[in-house]
């Protein structure tokens, strides 16, 4: 709230009541129906306090009306102190500075972002229930799968084991064509 001075945080939370019970009561202002007093920060050295507040029920985006109940509130000023120095008994009363609280309408932005995306989720999940595989549901070859040929084929094994018997033949007949040469030039 305050910082680390515990005094000021008990102040703020003094301020914080006497405006916001006051603000009805006191006041009666029709701009300040909807205005609510969402936090006080006080400085350390119980100079200056910061009024943060928003409209109930507005997001925000009604310019218009957030700037009549800011001018309201301006315009209170000088009474919501006097009413904060004789509640709180303080010597030195703190300036107020109002501050428009954006959080609440930021919160109900994201909040529409999210039920958006539950939204979309569930489409997909109903979507996932009803999908098939485009080919086989898992494509991949398992290592318990392997062939223990590793990357041959079968029908290429049967190939190259006429190839190997094909070379020895020509070898052979090879070295018995030179050996019946170097008989004839023997003779």
């Amino acid at each position: 709230m305050a910082g680390t001075n515990p005094r000021a945080a008990r102040i703020a939370a003094l301020i914080q009541r006497v405006i916001a019970s006051n603000m009805e009561m006191q006041l009666h202002d029709k701009r300040l129906a909807n205005v609510t007093i969402t936090e006080v920060r006080v400085t350390n050295d119980l100079q200056i306090a910061r009024v943060y507040w928003t409209q109930l029920g507005h997001t925000g985006k009604e310019e218009g009306e957030r700037q009549r109940a800011k001018q309201a509130l301006e315009q209170a000023k000088g009474r919501l102190r006097s009413l904060v120095g004789a509640k709180a008994g303080l010597r030195l009363t703190p300036q107020l500075q109002f501050v428009f609280d954006e959080v609440p309408g930021e919160a109900t932005e994201i909040e529409d972002i999210l039920a958006v995306a539950r939204k979309r989720d569930e489409e997909l999940a109903r979507a996932r229930e009803t999908a098939q595989y485009a080919g086989d549901a898992d494509p991949y070859k398992h290592p318990e799968e392997r062939d223990e040929d590793d990357d041959w084929d079968d029908e290429d094994d049967d190939d190259w084991d006429d190839a190997e018997d094909e070379e020895p033949e020509t070898e052979s007949a090879e070295s018995e064509a030179d050996g019946s040469e170097a008989a004839e030039s023997e003779e």
